[in-house]
């Protein structure tokens, strides 16, 4: 495998070690940076789920009714 060097922020790299540590102490066992970021890449857009929950029209009405209730709601207290 071919490596390259790369330059980041401190506060990037503190952040990727961050996330390295959880990896860690999720997995129980060592993951280099390398990997936590090959894990991140991998974890894809929010947007690949778009169409995967299946609902009756009925709960999504709900969901949208109670969407637009949350939302109004929280205009109000910080709009």
């Amino acid at each position: 495998m071919e490596m390259k060097t790369v330059k980041m922020s401190k506060e990037n790299y503190e952040w990727l070690c961050k996330i390295a540590g959880k990896m860690q102490m999720e997995e129980e066992r060592n993951i280099s940076i390398d990997e936590a970021l090959s894990k991140l890449r991998k974890k894809g857009n929010i947007l690949d789920l778009a169409g995967s929950w299946e609902m009756s029209d009925e709960e999504a009405e709900k969901f949208l009714k109670d969407t637009r209730k949350g939302w109004t709601m929280w205009k109000k207290k910080y709009a």
